[in-house]
């Protein structure tokens, strides 16, 4: 047994009283690992900090609760077992009831339904399907509310169905495309609900009740406890279904085994005592023989008592005592007529006193059991102490006598007994908590390989949807092909526009500059830089009438302004100016609109020609 874990308790305590789900009846073992998978899938470190995740997030309690109750189940499941139920127990159960009476049935755990609906089935075979919705009633129970809601809607996949046999599925199902449902005429007879076995009262009148592969996840405390309640729910000598891990060998006073090897169990009834008296005439008394010597035969029997005794009389004095009292407590003829006070033996190993006078006052008999007493020697005697009142014909007290009874061989056998019965107890439980496990992780190594198939075909799915946007993204990538394709021609196309221009306006004797409506160059041709002496790379993009040029750009503004605004389509102006030697000049300047046929003016192109000197005098 692994120490408990405060913080996993804490939690537990948190489930049940924020949810009402109370977990602590169940196995820790198993609670552990469920409760670590649903954390190591959160990436949480601890208890406390997963509890703090469920506060700070309500609807994590449905996936936990998902994660704890493993709802493994299929129909017909463990086939040999249903056979027996089907051929042996059901027609007998049948036969027994009444014809109008109703059957009563109850499929504890029930998860999503196959079981419940399984006993449909059989139930409907043997009956028919009239008699069987006319006499029986099936409740199915579970504290999984998503389960009880699959259930009541009775669909199934082909692989959940495929236990079910094809001439039943035929009859009782209904195909709806890949799915099955299961006939309404026959769900009507199941009701499903909610009960915890643990807490909630059991359903009653039951003649048939499935619990299978349900306590193997409760401990023995809380098995107890769910197996009263099964029993509380049977009626008269019903029958009990378990799961193959389920033996129920340490509960033979509530059921009795009908076949072990298929775990199917009969209530053993409580027969309440009845009260009564037996009157009979009683036989005439024979004549007694007249006997003699009888007070030496009664003194020579007390005297030779295996069993040690000591008479004291009324006034509390030794009046007799036999060897078996010397011998065990040194009590001889010198002692007697003493009073029993003065003797070790009144006062150890236990005071006699206190019993000698309770007895003397009820008259009755006084027994003190389960008396250590070790002699000088060092040897343990366990004693029984007997103290029995004498009372003559008229009910005085004559005294009492004293029984030492030697019960060490007993108890050291009764010791012996209940050590030996611990550890056979104790065997049985570690081999049906073992057979437990087993049977659990094999409930989970199901539950895992369902999980698996679920996740391969959702990953098959996935491959599939990934596939087909492989083959859209490679038609995709065949149209940027062409479009690339397309663009590199007309790139190619403008390269050799662009060329074209280039030679075009560097083959020009005038500077041209053409700006946009917000008076940024735009282009700027070789002429113009050795005029004014900028590079393109320091005019494209600026403003024009901020650069730092000989040119009197102030001058050209009103014009500019004017063809922007509609003012004609070009001026002509001469202005003087300095070049980019510093010498001055006078620069014919021709600004004309820029636009396409029909369109908006859109820039200014502004022709910068200077006027060659003339001849100095």
């Amino acid at each position: 047994m692994t120490e408990t874990d405060p913080q996993f308790e804490a939690l537990l305590v948190y489930l049940k009283e924020a949810r009402g789900f109370d977990f602590t009846g169940y196995k820790r073992s198993s609670l552990v690992r469920r409760v670590q998978r649903r954390m190591a899938q959160l990436r949480v470190e601890d208890y406390a900090e997963y509890l703090d995740q469920l506060q700070v997030h309500p609807e994590e309690f449905t996936t936990l609760f998902n994660t704890i109750l493993i709802n493994v189940t299929t129909f017909f499941r463990d086939t040999d077992a249903w056979d027996y139920l089907r051929a042996e127990v059901l027609p007998e159960l049948v036969a027994a009831k009444d014809p109008d009476s109703p059957i009563r049935v109850w499929s504890a755990g029930c998860a999503s339904g196959e079981e419940a609906y399984t006993l449909a089935m059989v139930l409907a075979e043997l009956l028919g399907p009239e008699e069987f919705r006319r006499r029986v009633k099936i409740y199915a129970t579970d504290v999984d509310e998503e389960g009880l809601a699959q259930a009541r809607h009775a669909t199934y996949t082909d692989r959940e169905v495929r236990d079910v046999p094809p001439e039943l599925l035929e009859r009782y199902f209904e195909a709806v495309g890949n799915r099955y449902t299961f006939g309404k005429d026959l769900r009507r007879s199941v009701i499903f609900g909610r009960n915890d076995l643990v807490q909630d009262a059991p359903i009653s009148r039951i003649d048939l009740l499935l619990c299978r592969n349900t306590l193997m996840y409760f401990n023995a405390e809380a098995q107890g406890r769910i197996l009263a309640r099964l029993h509380f729910a049977l009626a008269g000598t019903g029958v009990l279904f378990l799961g193959k891990a389920e033996m129920l060998l340490s509960h033979t006073t509530l059921f009795t085994p009908i076949d072990l090897k298929r775990r199917v169990f009969r209530k053993v009834p409580r027969h309440l005592p009845v009260n009564s008296t037996l009157f009979a005439e009683l036989p005439p008394p024979q004549p007694r023989t007249e006997l003699t010597g009888l007070d030496l035969l009664r003194d020579e029997a007390l005297a030779n008592s295996p069993v040690a005794q000591i008479v004291v009389n009324s006034d509390g004095l030794v009046a007799v005592s036999n060897r078996a009292a010397e011998k065990l407590f040194g009590v001889t003829a010198k002692d007697m007529g003493r009073p029993f006070r003065d003797l070790e033996i009144s006062y150890r190993p236990v005071e006699l006193r206190r019993y000698i006078e309770q007895a003397q006052l009820d008259r009755r008999t006084v027994l003190v059991a389960d008396v250590e007493y070790r002699r000088a020697a060092g040897e343990l005697f366990y004693l029984e102490i007997q103290v029995n009142p004498l009372v003559d014909s008229e009910s005085g007290l004559l005294g009492v006598t004293l029984v030492f009874q030697d019960v060490t061989s007993a108890r050291r056998l009764q010791d012996e007994l209940e050590h030996a019965n611990r550890q056979l107890e104790t065997a049985y439980e570690e081999l049906q908590s073992t057979n437990e496990e087993l049977e659990t992780t094999n409930e989970e190594l199901q539950s895992t390989v369902e999980e698996l198939e679920t996740t391969n075909e959702e990953l098959q799915s996935t491959n599939e949807e990934l596939e087909t946007m492989n083959e859209e993204l490679q038609s995709t990538n065949d149209e940027l092909q062409s479009i690339n394709d397309e663009l590199r021609e007309r790139t190619g196309e403008l390269d050799s526009a662009n060329g074209f221009l280039t030679a075009i306006l560097t083959s020009l004797r005038s500077g041209v500059a053409v700006l946009n409506r917000d008076l940024h160059v735009q282009v700027w041709n070789r002429r113009a830089e050795d005029l004014w002496g900028l590079r393109p790379e320091e005019t494209v993009g600026q403003h024009f009438l901020n650069l730092d040029i000989g040119l009197p750009v102030d001058q050209i503004r009103p014009t500019i302004k004017q063809i922007l605004n509609g003012g004609g389509d070009s001026h002509e102006l001469e202005l003087a100016a300095v070049n980019r030697r510093g010498r001055a000049i006078t620069v014919r300047v021709l600004c004309s609109a820029l636009r396409a046929p029909g369109a908006e003016t859109t820039g200014v192109i502004l022709l910068m020609e200077p006027e060659e000197p003339g001849p100095t005098g």
